[in-house]
């Protein structure tokens, strides 16, 4: 399957937020070039929830992090809100999750939360509001004092979460945050994360392994071949925003896990 043009084709004007094009990363490594992406086009607009589904080594994590310059291109270029990922990351522009919580056990929950504000140099006051904020929004107010060790894993996780928010940058990278997570816990932290996303607008970009998680979160769904990493197919979801945990049993939702697992095969047919 040829890579599809991922901006979208409906004539709809949109609003670029994260613009890949011609996107390469080469590592080098002891054991020689190891090519990462190739030729990767992408257009996230502002608003989306664009999740990254692919075999292990695809370059799913990699594309994020070009995004939020923790790692840098060795060919064609990709932009942050019109600027380039370091600029961008001056800028305040995005929030990162990354898959473990990170969470330092020796400071609260709270001052987890905090500690980005206290980098930045914002006031006492000005942290406490931003504090009691993404505490209400993932739903762990009352938990602000309670260390790491004291909360479950999937609150662990929302804290992680809660922190990307606290300086409430317009665009969310989630690197397969809800990976190690049994299958409950995931459940229910994805229906709050589309809470969230709801309530907020924000632009979201998540990395997944799970067919039917990225089907339920996205508006559209990218899907990755093996090293190196290239674009298969960008699939516009159908579902409506409101999405219940049984849409799951659909035949609309079926459809689209059906074509994400089709994308999936292909990738790994894909002839160079």
């Amino acid at each position: 399957m040829a890579p599809l043009d991922e901006e979208r084709m409906n004539g709809v004007a949109q609003d670029p937020v994260i613009v890949a094009e011609k996107l390469d990363l080469t590592f080098q490594t002891n054991d020689g070039a190891v090519q990462a992406l190739r030729d990767v086009n992408l257009t996230i607009n502002k608003g989306d929830f664009v999740s990254f589904i692919g075999p292990s080594g695809c370059g799913k994590t990699t594309f994020l992090r070009v995004a939020a310059a923790l790692e840098h291109p060795t060919g064609g270029t990709l932009s942050v809100n019109g600027m380039t990922p370091d600029e961008a990351r001056q800028q305040r522009a995005y929030g990162y999750v990354f898959q473990a919580a990170g969470l330092y056990p020796w400071r609260t929950i709270a001052k987890n939360i905090k500690l980005p504000l206290e980098i930045m140099g914002y006031s006492k006051e000005s942290q406490q509001e931003h504090l009691e904020r993404v505490l209400k929004l993932v739903d762990l107010e009352g938990f602000g004092e309670k260390f790491p060790w004291q909360l479950s894993g999937g609150m662990q996780q929302r804290a992680s979460i809660a922190r990307a928010l606290a300086f409430d940058a317009d665009i969310l990278l989630m690197d397969e945050p809800f990976g190690a997570l049994d299958e409950i816990v995931r459940d229910h932290l994805n229906e709050q994360l589309l809470a969230l996303w709801e309530r907020t607008g924000k632009t979201i970009g998540f990395v997944t392994h799970s067919i039917p998680e990225a089907v339920y979160l996205s508006t559209r769904i990218v899907v990755m071949s093996p090293r190196p990493g290239r674009i298969t197919d960008v699939i516009e979801s159908t579902l409506p925003r409101e999405r219940p945990l049984d849409i799951r049993d659909t035949p609309e939702f079926l459809e689209i896990a059906h074509r994400v697992r089709e994308g999936l095969r292909a990738g790994h047919a894909y002839d160079d």
